[in-house]
């Protein structure tokens, strides 16, 4: 049960912005699982679960990757300097790129471990990424787009 519940925390919190333990527990509890605020506070501590800013002046909680990119880090700075602009085609989102920089903007996106993300891939100035499908590619390019300046 335990694991089941921790899936759908991981589910819930990759689909929602959810700010709060109180907000986690409710939609645990309207999809049937049955929960206190304390063993939402140990599934967070166990999944080793994020805040981090929605942008928009709240938080929201993620699930942490192996590659955490900072405002400070090479890899905000590579996708600052290199995106241009984004587009979403069906299930891909195309990225064009200052000239030169599509290798470096496409590492840049394969390290922030995306989920939906299948694969990348770069020629001089554009990228072609494949989303899992048409309402995660629009996720992606928001993603992407909050995290740059």
């Amino acid at each position: 049960m335990k694991a089941k519940r921790q899936r759908k925390i991981i589910e819930l919190i990759s689909e929602n912005n959810i700010e709060t333990q109180e907000e986690l527990a409710k939609m645990l509890m309207d999809s049937g699982f049955c929960v206190t605020q304390a063993t939402v506070s140990r599934d967070i501590r166990e999944l080793n679960l994020l805040k981090t800013s929605t942008g928009t002046g709240g938080q929201r909680y993620v699930v942490p990757t192996t590659t955490t990119i900072t405002n400070d880090s090479k890899y905000m700075r590579v996708l600052n300097d290199g995106i241009l602009s984004m587009e979403c085609a069906e299930n891909m989102l195309v990225i064009k790129t200052v000239s030169g920089m599509a290798m470096a903007v496409g590492a840049a996106v394969d390290a922030m471990n995306i989920k939906q993300v299948l694969g990348c891939i770069a020629g001089d100035d554009t990228i072609m990424c494949v989303i899992r499908n048409t309402k995660d590619a629009v996720k992606v390019k928001n993603m992407i787009s909050n995290m740059i300046i």
